[in-house]
């Protein structure tokens, strides 16, 4: 059955044009993942609340728990391959009340991805200020680094309008990017260091900085700190958003989001 077909089946003909491969569709979901992103700029969070142990055991505990939502959104993809995503499949599989089960779920989806365009921008802000600071001079200030988020969000902004072409070139290359620097960051970390701090500090050491004192303020420190990986592994639904402009999409928009 083609994806035109299929769509028809889901009471709507095919609108968009479907320019993305497979792998363009994994490299939308890993390039808003972002692990370099994301871990870079939430990396001190997790050191103060929670430290090594919130970072390593962590990322592991995080990273299965979100394996298991993603094989659970890819299975309804592979049967609801559609752009609208997470509010359409809420309408499809709710038994009653459907119009509102995809209001919430929609609403819900679009503040999530206005928080999390929001705080990946300003992140960005923050990296690009201090740099300036350093190769320029120019003080790092809060109106400085607000105007930069802001150039940065409209530029973003601009950068969808062109269409899919432009998105899937930068995605295609920035999936690459990732890939090959998160290896040569850990090659580096792993080879050009005297010394490496003993697994048993690197696994199951705790800090709390958070200022909270009351018994069991380490644990609520720990909890804090696995906001470091929850806030990286966000976005894979892109791969569902997409699906309308991706070849095979019952294929290839699962296994994007399991992929990423």
């Amino acid at each position: 059955m083609s994806d035109e077909q299929r769509l028809a089946e889901l009471g709507y003909k095919q609108e968009l044009r479907r320019k993305l491969s497979g792998f363009s569709n994994f490299a939308i979901s890993f390039s808003i993942i972002s692990i370099l992103a994301g871990a870079i700029t939430s990396y001190g969070i997790a050191m103060t609340a929670g430290g090594p142990l919130a970072i390593t055991l962590g990322w592991l505990f995080v990273g299965g728990m979100v394996i298991l939502v993603a094989l659970a959104m890819a299975e309804v993809c592979s049967v609801y391959p559609t752009a609208g995503g997470l509010y359409w499949w809420s309408y499809a599989l709710a038994k009653r009340n459907k119009a509102a089960w995809a209001w919430f779920v929609g609403w819900f989806n679009f503040l999530g991805e206005v928080a999390v365009t929001a705080a990946i921008d300003f992140g960005a802000a923050i990296t690009t200020s201090a740099y300036i600071s350093l190769t320029f001079g120019p003080e790092v200030t809060a109106v400085r680094t607000f105007g930069i988020f802001l150039i940065i969000i409209v530029l973003h902004g601009l950068l969808n309008t062109f269409g899919v072409n432009l998105v899937r070139i930068l995605s295609d290359i920035s999936a690459w990017w990732h890939i090959v620097g998160v290896v040569f960051i850990v090659g580096v970390l792993a080879i050009v260091p005297d010394k490496h701090k003993p697994l048993s500090e690197v696994f199951f050491e705790v800090h709390n900085a958070t200022g909270f004192t009351f018994a069991g303020a380490a644990i609520y420190a720990v909890l804090i700190g696995l906001l470091m990986a929850q806030y990286t592994y966000t976005g894979y639904d892109a791969s569902a958003h997409v699906a309308e402009e991706t070849h095979d999409a019952g294929r290839a928009a699962p296994r994007g989001i399991v992929m990423s």
